[in-house]
């Protein structure tokens, strides 16, 4: 793992835990696009036509980028600022850009 890598798990607890509301939006989100992702599957046994599929698989890239830069907005404005607040931040800078860079590849 080189420096701008980050651990799958890093062990770490969120500073504010995500509310019931939040984690059932987010389920709820990941859940849509579980389905998309069967609906391809059947797609390709049916042999359906490539762009048709292509385009499903593109839907379901742009509605993951959603769910991880909503969950990346909350990281920053609870994780991050809380950990500037308490004079972490460096750290949490850090791991942020990293995080960053990693999502947007």
């Amino acid at each position: 793992m080189d420096e701008h890598t980050l651990p799958e798990n890093s062990g770490k607890q969120p500073l504010t835990p995500r509310t019931d509301d939040e984690k059932q939006a987010v389920i709820n989100r990941l859940k849509r696009i579980e389905g998309q992702v069967r609906g391809i599957q059947k797609m390709v046994e049916n042999d359906r036509y490539c762009v048709d599929v292509l385009v499903q698989i593109s839907a379901i890239n742009n509605a993951l980028n959603k769910v991880g830069y909503s969950l990346l907005e909350r990281h920053t404005h609870h994780c991050v600022a809380g950990a500037i607040k308490k004079g972490e931040g460096e750290e949490a800078i850090d791991e942020l850009m990293k995080v960053i860079q990693q999502f947007s590849k």
